[in-house]
């Protein structure tokens, strides 16, 4: 059983990482890449990538570009349990802005950022409605091991 203490640094650490997948999913490009450099020196895994399209239809390409910005920036390894995290973590999100986003066309961006075995993937999406665009935001959290 954990104490009071572990506990907050288990909880602590799973919050710092969702907050850094948002900060990743709704940064600028050049934001993105100095945001990736300081938090890699605080010992934190980060990217990002650009999606965009009609939801409905590019679920699974949502799911390809996230797994695949994962790998190539290292943030995961080329590993079942991992891949798996980011798959898994990603529908989460999908999951939460699916109702508002149906049928819609969209346009965001998927942040992930990983500290030890605390893993979150955050989607921040304008769905475009005419003239009037929606904002929406999904997060989902995996452990992976380390």
């Amino acid at each position: 059983m954990m104490c009071g203490e572990e506990l907050r640094m288990v909880n602590s650490s799973s919050m710092e990482v969702a907050k850094i997948a948002t900060q990743m999913a709704i940064s600028s490009r050049e934001e993105e890449e100095r945001l990736k450099d300081e938090y890699k020196k605080s010992g934190i895994l980060a990217t990002a990538v650009n999606i965009g399209g009609n939801i409905n239809e590019s679920t699974s390409k949502i799911l390809e570009r996230a797994l695949v910005a994962a790998k190539r920036s290292s943030v995961i390894r080329d590993e079942h349990l991992h891949e798996g995290g980011v798959i898994g973590a990603t529908r989460d999100a999908l999951m939460q802005i699916r109702e508002r986003a149906s049928g819609q066309n969209v346009g965001g961006k998927v942040g992930i950022a990983r500290k030890g075995q605390h893993m979150s993937v955050c989607i921040f999406l304008s769905v475009g409605l005419l003239h009037l665009d929606e904002v929406v935001i999904g997060i989902g959290h995996r452990a992976v091991p380390e």
